[in-house]
């Protein structure tokens, strides 16, 4: 096949579509191309109408009646509910990490919608086309899964709530010479009657500052009600039929060192509906794997990516430090006390090290049920 074969097919062959949408609150931008021409347009957030009828629009125009619809759009605070509306509609779509779009390396760069749009279907165009590592392409729950993650998410907000009601109430008694009474939080609209504020004369009250304790005290109080709803709300969901959430939670409960919060977090954050075909991509997920920097003889480690799911990243970590405790005579800890124990520096990036090849451990056990020989187990209740 000549030259001039070759150019010819190249420019009048398109087997797909690409559409790059570029989320935002009052209108989305749509780059749409087929590999020679780009059109972009705008629509109103949300209306899936208008995103067909430019869709069809432009393949009239450029002559891809037939052709695939291939989109993606940024994971953000839109979630997934785009990406399974666009799959009902017959579009192929992808969500995609923010980070693995490529931006100027300039100091200064224009960035507008139009180029964002411009950018991202480019790289969708290279992906399409095979080159797999032009975009990273985000693993998509189902409704249920997604589901199942708002209990530990909840209980996340809420645990800081917590801590924030309980700091501002500890503030205004220090004001006051005073401590929050210990065993009594049941019961504190009792307690702060029975107080008596120093440095008042007559010992009592001034009302705007008990006003605010109250108010401080009735929203703890819900947010202590909330989390009793949570917790209640998680036990039933362990005595549904067994699926894959629960029979994970269940296998890491069985080792020691492995708490009930524990196994909630990695089995729906994780291993409860997500699929690794090796301990490379378990690593990654969860942000643990090295970034050397090579380069004309240069050669250093930047340290972790820190680029997968932060909440798992940062238990991980303290339960590398549980491991420790409970899991002495493992072949994990030994190996960390013989690398690592020489001084706080060293067990700090050593604990990091545990903690990868811990989620590894994890992987193992949920999908093959391999349980290593030198690990603890809880008794049977």
């Amino acid at each position: 096949m000549d030259l001039k074969t070759l150019q010819t097919k190249s420019t009048t062959t398109a087997a797909e579509l690409c559409v790059a949408f570029e989320l935002g609150g009052g209108k989305w931008r749509l780059a749409l191309s087929d590999g020679r021409r780009t059109r972009q347009v705008s629509v109103g957030a949300g209306d899936l109408v208008a995103v067909m009828s430019e869709v069809t629009k432009t393949k009239e125009k450029m002559g891809l009646d037939g052709a695939r619809v291939v989109s993606c759009y940024e994971a953000g605070r839109d979630g997934f509910w785009l990406h399974r509306e666009l799959v009902k509609l017959g579009i192929e779509s992808m969500v995609v990490d923010s980070a693995s779009i490529e931006v100027n390396r300039h100091a200064r760069r224009a960035k507008t919608d139009r180029l964002d749009a411009q950018r991202l279907v480019q790289q969708l165009r290279r992906y399409v086309g095979g080159e797999t590592q032009a975009l990273h392409v985000v693993a998509v729950p189902s409704v249920a899964q997604e589901d199942d993650r708002r209990l530990v998410r909840q209980r996340d907000v809420l645990m800081k709530e917590k801590k924030q009601h309980e700091s501002r109430i500890d503030s205004l008694l220090a004001l006051f010479g005073l401590e929050a009474p210990k065993g009594r939080k049941s019961n504190w609209e009792k307690a702060i009657e029975e107080m008596k504020p120093r440095g008042v004369e007559g010992g009592e009250w001034p009302p705007h500052v008990k006003s605010e304790l109250l108010r401080e005290v009735g929203r703890l109080k819900q947010v202590l009600a909330d989390l009793a709803v949570l917790e209640k709300e998680r036990e039933e969901r362990l005595k549904q039929p067994p699926d894959k959430l629960t029979q994970a939670m269940t296998l890491m409960m069985s080792l020691c060192g492995v708490g009930g919060e524990t196994a909630w977090v990695l089995g729906t954050e994780f291993f409860g509906w997500r699929e690794f075909e090796n301990r490379r991509q378990v690593g990654a997920a969860a942000g643990l794997t090295p970034t050397p920097h090579k380069s004309s003889g240069i050669s250093y480690e930047l340290g972790i990516s820190k680029a997968g799911n932060a909440r798992v990243r940062t238990l991980l970590v303290e339960i590398a430090w549980c491991w420790l405790k409970y899991q002495p005579e493992s072949a994990l800890s030994k190996w960390f006390y013989e690398r690592f124990a020489k001084g706080s520096r060293t067990r700090r990036i050593g604990i990091v090290a545990l903690a990868r090849r811990l989620v590894v451990l994890l992987w193992r056990l949920v999908n093959d049920g391999e349980v290593p020989q030198d690990v603890m187990l809880k008794k049977a209740a």
